[in-house]
């Protein structure tokens, strides 16, 4: 008769335990610091960050307002005929229309300056928006098959094929594309400012981000058998015809705008004042100025408007008050508590060793 070998109850129960093993790690029995929380570490904590908080909140605030700035809406300027843009490019957005505002700056512009048009209520940071692009496609990777999140902003369909769009999705299509001129009136003279469009973009999207495909691009070899976005009105080649190397996916106007803005409310910067050229040596000079636009992008259809904006910059970038305000609210929140603590602690505070010498142990947790 097969006899079997009998397996003891107490080698079968611990092969089937979940217990951890014993290490001090899976028992949490690893060392810990856990403070106890008294007048004498709080009030300290809160004095000295309010001390050191309030002077940076000084120095970030009396940075941002060193910062020279002017602003100018010029949503409903009126061309020639006293008509403004806005209406007439919305009864056809193919018409163009040019309209020219004068201005002064009351001070000279320290260099360097920026200039930089502004748009509100314009929500870049909506979810399918954002998604609209096709990354590979912007690396300058030829193929036929585009992302699916560039509907329908994709193809150009005709009876026999489809054509991919170049560059493709719904943020390319949008791309904001008014001219801007400024001319200094300097003792009756006319002396356009010379602006330089290249330097705009972040070298990291100039460089990695954005490249064009293999071929000629000024030819429009690089971009053949593709279609240019709806809204456009001449392909991604041509973007710029006086500079080869500033067109195509790195095209700066193109990188800048497809940086898409976190706030409804944003800015991005269009041109850098040109400081080698004569006149414009270290500064933008005081006095009139008129400024021309080619009025081609609407935004009164969703109640938003356009900002013409001259702007300086300090180490800390251009002007933002907020940052500062911040430190200075928070430092005097922590300054406030501090006082409040210490007369509660004066006048109701126990100390340490008298909370502890009242515990026994028959005191409930």
């Amino acid at each position: 008769m097969a006899t079997s070998t009998p397996v003891s109850v107490t080698e079968d129960n611990q092969s089937k335990s979940k217990k951890p093993s014993s290490s001090a790690f899976k028992q949490q029995k690893l060392q810990a610091w856990q403070p106890i929380l008294t007048a004498g570490t709080v009030l300290p904590s809160f004095f000295i960050i309010g001390l050191a908080f309030i002077p940076i909140g000084i120095g970030l605030l009396v940075s941002s307002d060193k910062v020279q700035e002017f602003q100018l809406d010029y949503t409903h300027c009126k061309n020639s005929a006293n008509v403004k843009c806005a209406e007439v490019i919305m009864k056809n957005i193919s018409e163009s229309c040019t309209c020219e505002i004068t201005f002064n700056l009351t001070e000279n512009y320290e260099r360097n300056v920026f200039v930089y048009y502004g748009l509100t209520n314009y929500y870049q940071n909506h979810r399918r928006y954002v998604k609209s692009r096709d990354d590979q496609q912007l690396l300058g990777k030829v193929s036929t098959t585009l992302s699916a999140d560039c509907e329908p902003f994709a193809y150009v369909e005709n009876e026999t094929s489809k054509i991919p769009i170049a560059p493709c999705g719904a943020i390319a299509n949008s791309l904001f594309n008014d001219t801007l001129t400024l001319v200094h009136l300097e003792a009756g003279n006319m002396v356009e400012v010379p602006l330089l469009k290249t330097g705009i973009a972040w070298p990291t999207d100039t460089n990695v981000k954005f490249q064009n495909p293999p071929g000629d691009v000024s030819s429009g070899e690089a971009f053949k058998n593709t279609a240019k976005p709806p809204n456009w009105d001449k392909p991604v080649w041509q973007l710029d015809p006086t500079d080869p190397k500033n067109n195509g996916y790195q095209n700066e106007d193109l990188i800048v705008w497809m940086r898409t803005a976190a706030l409804p409310t944003f800015r991005k910067l269009y041109r850098r004042v040109d400081h080698e050229a004569k006149g414009f040596k270290n500064h933008l000079p005081k006095g009139l100025y008129n400024l021309t636009v080619k009025y081609a992008y609407p935004v009164t259809s969703f109640k938003g408007t356009k900002r013409f904006i001259l702007s300086t910059t300090t180490w800390l970038g251009g002007k933002n008050p907020f940052l500062g305000i911040a430190y200075i609210v928070v430092g005097s929140i922590c300054l406030i508590l501090s006082l409040v603590f210490l007369v509660i602690h004066k006048k109701f505070g126990r100390s340490p060793h008298e909370i502890i010498g009242n515990i026994t142990e028959r005191t409930p947790y």
